[in-house]
């Protein structure tokens, strides 16, 4: 009596290995997790760069600036000093200006998980399927753009963010104009300086990897 022929165990369970890393959410894929990870390293690196706040708003250290170019000089000079502070600052003004307004802060939102789960972090072998119809990586490309395009020049969120970041811009400026730079800490400014923003190429390098395989 011959013997029953054995199941490709192997090549079942590789291919529903395979299945299932498919058809895995964006969220789970290993680039947005690398992205997830450098975003969280890059900014405790940059938040350990930050000067005490009671060095920031120290009154003693502050004075009416005589001219323009000694208002320049302070500015500039404190920015290479507080930058990581004024940057905070900054985006604190972004977000009680979102927060205030929680029709633009949804629509944002919207937005960035539009570009997170159809185009920067979706596997490229899922294509995205709307109504019945396959749209190709360029034209989901295209339809990202002219919706961002849209949301941010064409209604009230593109407003609320610049004046948000007008106001933050005004905070930053007013302080380094009045803030009277000490000499003990200009020597340490160059070696720090490079540092400024690293966190936001590095992350946008880990974002745009995925998205520039796909053009």
């Amino acid at each position: 009596m011959a013997s029953p022929s054995s199941l490709p165990i192997s090549s079942q369970s590789s291919a529903s290995a395979a299945g299932a890393s498919q058809s895995q959410p964006p969220i789970a894929t290993p680039a947005f997790r690398a992205f997830i990870s450098r975003i969280s390293s890059s900014l405790r690196h940059a938040f350990a760069q930050r000067r005490p706040w009671t060095e920031l708003i120290d009154r003693s250290s502050m004075s009416r600036p005589d001219t323009l170019a000694e208002a320049y000089s302070r500015i500039r000079k404190n920015f290479a000093y507080f930058r990581v502070n004024y940057l905070t600052l900054i985006v604190l003004a972004l977000a009680v200006s979102l927060i205030t307004h929680p029709f633009s802060l949804f629509v944002l939102f919207g937005l960035l998980a539009s570009w997170s789960f159809l185009y920067l972090f979706r596997p490229s072998d899922q294509p995205v399927v709307l109504f019945g119809r396959t749209f190709a990586d360029r034209e989901t490309l295209g339809i990202l753009v002219v919706l961002t395009v849209f949301v941010i020049f064409l209604t009230s969120v593109g407003s609320l963010l610049i004046s948000a970041l007008m106001v933050g811009l005004a905070i930053v400026c007013a302080h380094g104009a009045f803030r009277v730079p000490e000499d003990l800490f200009l020597d340490d400014q160059e070696p720090n300086s490079s540092g400024f923003l690293s966190f936001l190429g590095g992350a946008a390098a880990s974002a745009a990897a995925p998205a520039v395989a796909r053009v």
